[in-house]
């Protein structure tokens, strides 16, 4: 969707290409070269999809990015013939209420619609944001409200991991957040995620979100975020001063500690009374986990999440 004329947009955008090599087009149902970019802002902003690097260190979103690259698909378990259809229907149902709807590839990692009103909601028209595309919205998300997004993000997307085939299609996640408008007020919104298809295995593979200008417009409000169950009405509340769920082990925070403390792996294995095989093990383990490149990273990581408290 990076779209319009000039010279440097145009080598803009070749190199994306060249560093992001595809995407879908849902109108020819073919991957084609694209940079891949995507939008979630209710479960923390924009991620840019890179399998081997993280772009920006010590940043919240590189965890749930992290997360996020788990989900590992097939294509032959993937119908994307499904993708227009559902367009169509969530296009009309845009038009009816109003509301801003994207449909979002688990797979692909992007977002491959947006309803044709999405930014009308706060002022926006396209010439405004069609060039930076998704990074638009995501510099307009509070900044005191983006970190516990991606937490709950993550919440959300273990619970519905645990949920059985049923469970996953009778629940949405439902979320109120800021963000700014074009007249430099910020807005409270609500956004709802629902899946729209699993994959042939029961895997979470479309996303739909339906976003609308919230009600509740008090300045002060927090972050909310629950999980309704829209056959039977229950609802869940996610704590907003959660810690994130990175299920690190008592051994690996243990150890974790004790290399924030500046111990080495033969100190930490001394006064552990373990190998230094099982204390490299454990480190290891826990940079895959956190996301992070060193062990530096992983205790910055770790002490943001509130984990070495």
């Amino acid at each position: 969707m990076l779209t319009g004329g000039g010279l440097a947009k145009q080598v803009r955008t070749r190199l994306l290409r060249e560093q992001y090599p595809t995407r879908l087009n849902p109108k020819s149902r073919k991957t084609e070269p694209f940079y891949c970019i995507f939008e979630l802002p209710a479960f923390g902003g924009i991620f840019p999809v890179q399998q081997h690097n993280l772009m920006e260190q010590n940043s919240i979103y590189e965890l749930f990015f992290k997360f996020l690259m788990q989900y590992q698909f097939d294509e032959k378990n993937l119908d994307y013939s499904l993708i227009p259809k559902h367009i169509v229907s969530l296009q009309a149902l845009s038009d009816v209420s109003n509301s801003g709807v994207t449909i979002f590839d688990v797979h692909q990692k992007q977002v491959v619609f947006f309803s044709s009103n999405f930014g009308k909601l706060l002022g926006y028209v396209p010439s405004e944001f069609e060039e930076l595309n998704h990074q638009f919205f995501d510099s307009k998300i509070h900044p005191e409200e983006k970190h516990q997004l991606a937490l709950n993000g993550i919440s959300i997307l273990k619970m519905f991991n645990a949920f059985s085939n049923d469970e996953k299609l009778n629940h949405k996640a439902v979320y109120e957040y800021r963000m700014l408008n074009s007249e430099n007020n910020y807005v409270r919104l609500v956004e709802q995620y629902q899946i729209l298809e699993l994959d042939k295995t029961g895997q979470v593979w479309l996303l739909f979100s339906m976003v609308d200008i919230s009600p509740n417009q008090e300045e002060n409000s927090p972050v909310k975020c629950q999980l309704l169950n829209f056959r039977t009405g229950s609802f869940i509340p996610l704590e907003t001063n959660q810690k994130a769920e990175l299920d690190l082990t008592k051994r690996e925070l243990e150890i974790l500690k004790l290399v924030k403390q500046g111990y080495l792996s033969k100190e930490i294995s001394d006064k552990l009374a373990i190998s230094v095989h099982t204390v490299n093990t454990h480190r290891q383990r826990f940079l895959e986990k956190l996301g992070a490149n060193n062990s530096f990273e992983a205790v910055i990581f770790a002490s943001k999440y509130g984990l070495l408290e």
